[in-house]
């Protein structure tokens, strides 16, 4: 054997063996992950220490997409960043009682923002914690609205002297596609019942249209009517200064030569300004000095939540239980993941809740848009069951229930939204494009036959005829007189009744409690007390949210994206978390286009509200 062959084959050994040693460290690291996954250890909590609140993304009521997805998207900081409401509510109510925790700090550069009822549910949780005797420090670079109106719960505001407070009220604004969909030669043609469902105006119009102009500024000026009070009332500023801020805020910015931070303190918004080293001692001051981190003492709210887990199955709870189930996001027909409504799951979680002895009542948390009918009544019929069970039902809406939201929460017991609830939109439309013009203009024409009269008819590369047209007119309309059927029979009142309040309009919450479409103004909490009182439970039951259950391959990617975020996701993370900013801003569009895509079908019909705010 020659040297050179030697000295290849010891060189190939070494690889070899380095490999072999390469994959045991990979597979001792990989059950090392798996093995303190299942043994779950709780954080440390301190004798004396600061919660620290620190949101990311939108708070949610549901975190969206498969749970094994979004434990790995996060791990690798991928994804969309979420916070769960539930989760926050949790963990300030505890600490509000928590002799551990002496105050908290409010961090809120990461937060994106909430619908005005979802940010009320925060802001009652951290007026029960500053009820206890302890105080909120808020801090962040600059504060968008949205942020804003969570500090403004806070004893001390401390903003950058680099930064700004903007306030700019509500708004609006659509895109309209007529003048490109003519110039393309396509077709939207547009069933509804209801003169002020403006579900298609984009497609049909160039503007907003006038029924969509006063419904839309009604409940944009309600908003930011209850933003002004809840904001002026917190920050004991008159009711007129939040306006007079945004409306004045160029004028302002230009006497104060640019120094947005300047204005905000003027206007009494913020305590003072600080850099966050100097809230950091201030923060120091209330709760003592961590050593080892050089600041103060500190629990994240995420970790204070899985102490609160771990304390809570140790103690145990009473047998007798409210039910919570979710329901947020589009409804859309079948089997859909968090974040959607799907009529099959959906109403699978309700038939679990009637089926179980130990669940007295339920309380179904409705956040949604609306979407598919079909879907819709398939939840319908689920909660008719489970009144009929004898199990009392309670909706609490949240910053949406609407159109196919409403549809699902007529039938209940009781019904009890927030007064900035945006509700109703009671009506249905159905939408199809036809592209048979634009194939023309191609020199593509379509031609053939067919075994009956309906052969070929709804076809979107052939233009859609009268008789056609009055057919899906037709059943939009049977759909409708359903829709004002199922309303008239959850509410007590008649066909006439709901008509005159319904025709796709759009209602605040105050004034749907006016118009008998909910029973009272209230939160969450207050749903879950209606619960009980109507299961005559007095105070001897526990709240659970009934969800779909984990497997095992799930709850471990869970407890992997725990440890795996804590070694190696801030290595990638902020990176990550910079680019997926950037990209969200094409989402909206990204949205549109799938939406339309699942409109555009002749054997569907939808209850859907396009009622957003910003």
């Amino acid at each position: 054997m020659s040297a050179v062959v030697r000295i290849f084959r010891g060189l190939w050994r070494g690889l070899d063996g380095l490999r072999k040693f390469l994959h045991l460290l990979l597979l001792l690291i990989f059950f090392g992950f798996v093995l303190g996954a299942i043994r779950g250890t709780i954080p440390h909590l301190p004798a004396k220490a600061a919660l620290v609140i620190r949101p990311e993304g939108q708070i949610v009521e549901q975190l969206s997409s498969d749970p094994v997805q979004r434990a790995f998207d996060e791990a690798s900081g991928q994804g969309e960043s979420q916070t769960l409401l539930w989760d926050l509510l949790d963990a300030i109510r505890a600490a509000a009682a928590d002799k551990r925790v002496e105050a908290m700090v409010l961090q809120l550069d990461d937060f994106d923002g909430a619908g005005q009822p979802t940010l009320e549910e925060v802001a009652v949780a951290l007026r029960e914690f500053r009820a206890a005797k302890k105080k909120i420090i808020a801090q962040a670079s600059s504060y968008t609205q949205a942020q804003y109106y969570l500090a403004a719960q806070a004893d001390e505001i401390y903003l950058d002297p680099f930064g700004a407070v903007l306030i700019d009220g509500y708004d609006r604004y659509r895109m309209y596609y007529k003048g490109a969909l003519d110039k393309l030669s396509i077709d939207m043609h547009l069933i509804r019942v209801g003169a002020y469902k403006s579900a298609g105006e984009p497609y049909m119009r160039t503007d907003m249209s006038a029924e969509d102009k006063e419904e839309s500024l009604a409940y944009l000026n309600a908003l930011w009517g209850g933003y002004q009070n809840a904001v002026s009332k917190e920050r004991q500023l008159p009711r007129a200064s939040l306006a007079n801020y945004a409306n004045g805020y160029i004028a302002q910015v230009k006497a104060a030569k640019g120094d947005t931070a300047q204005v905000a303190l003027q206007a009494g918004l913020v305590t003072a300004l600080k850099a966050w080293p100097d809230v950091e001692q201030r923060v120091v001051e209330l709760v003592g000095a961590d050593d080892e981190t050089h600041s103060f003492h500190a629990i994240s709210y995420s970790d204070y939540t899985r102490v609160l887990k771990a304390e809570k199955k140790l103690r145990g709870d009473g047998k007798q239980r409210i039910g919570v189930i979710v329901a947020s996001g589009e409804i859309l027909d079948g089997d859909q993941p968090p974040g959607t409504i799907g009529g099959e799951n959906t109403a699978a979680l309700i038939r679990e809740a009637r089926q179980d002895d130990d669940v007295r009542a339920v309380v179904l948390r409705i956040n949604s848009p609306g979407g598919s009918v079909i879907a819709s009544e398939q939840i319908y019929r689920e909660v008719l069951a489970l009144k009929k069970a004898g199990k009392p039902v309670v909706v609490s809406m949240g910053d949406l229930a609407a159109s196919g939201g409403y549809y699902i929460a007529a039938p209940a017991d009781q019904i009890i939204a927030s007064p900035m609830t945006i509700t109703g939109s009671i009506g249905i439309f159905a939408v199809i494009p036809t592209i048979d013009r634009a194939l023309g203009r191609l020199g593509v024409t379509v031609d053939g036959v067919g075994t009956t009269d309906l052969s070929g008819r709804l076809r979107i590369d052939r233009p859609l005829d009268p008789a056609s047209e009055e057919f899906l007119q037709v059943t939009v309309q049977h759909g409708y007189d359903e829709f004002l059927g199922h309303v008239a029979a959850g509410r007590s009142k008649s066909r006439e009744e709901v008509h005159a309040v319904a025709q796709g309009r759009v209602w605040i919450g105050s004034e749907a409690l006016r118009l008998g479409l909910v029973d009272k103004l209230g939160n969450y909490a207050d749903a879950v007390k209606a619960a009980a009182e109507l299961a005559n439970l007095g105070e001897h039951y526990r709240v659970e949210r009934v969800e779909p259950k984990l497997t095992w391959v799930q709850q471990l990617a869970m407890q992997i994206r725990i440890r795996a975020a804590g070694m190696a996701g801030q290595v990638w993370s902020a990176p990550a978390q910079r680019l997926n900013r950037t990209l969200a801003q094409f989402a909206p569009l990204q949205r549109e286009v799938e939406f339309w895509q699942r409109m555009s079908t002749s054997e569907r019909t939808f209850a859907y509200c396009f009622c957003t705010a910003q």
